[in-house]
């Protein structure tokens, strides 16, 4: 070890061999797990998903269209722009948004704080929220049944 690994500082300006390796190395990024693998997920546009902005058909990389014959893992940037269409409108692949991965917070990025952390759950933990809260509701009702 170095002096500068035991003194746990690097003079500034200058990188340490841990972040020299993650620099020359890029897909170090997506082997790690939990808050990294988010952004790295975020940063490839490869897993991201795209709506049809005619339709509001969702291509999901993750799932692939099988009924046309694009399998699962298929990204939508590998997709060929002459040939493919929107399965559903059959609008071209210029008429679809990229709306980012499955799993991003919804939401602009300075408003993900605000909410006592509801802004940072992701779409479908929001629904399990919204209809888990509704759920408990009608049983609280049905329950005032069981009172005389």
């Amino acid at each position: 070890m170095t002096d500068e690994q035991l003194s746990g500082s690097t003079p500034p300006g200058a990188a340490s061999d841990d972040t020299a390796a993650a620099e020359t190395a890029p897909d170090a990024a997506t082997d790690t797990v939990g808050a990294d693998t988010a952004v790295a997920l975020a940063d490839d546009p490869a897993g991201h998903r795209f709506e049809c902005r005619s339709c509001g058909f969702v291509y999901d990389p993750a799932e692939g269209i099988r009924k046309v014959g694009i399998e699962p893992g298929t990204a939508f940037l590998d997709l060929d722009p002459a040939g493919f269409r929107c399965p559903v409108c059959r609008s071209r692949k210029s008429a679809f948004l990229d709306i980012g991965p499955r799993n991003k917070p919804s939401g602009f990025e300075e408003n993900l704080n605000y909410g006592l952390g509801v802004n940072r759950l992701t779409p479908g933990q929001k629904n399990v929220l919204i209809f888990g809260g509704f759920a408990l509701a009608v049983a609280f009702f049905l329950s005032l049944y069981s009172l005389r």
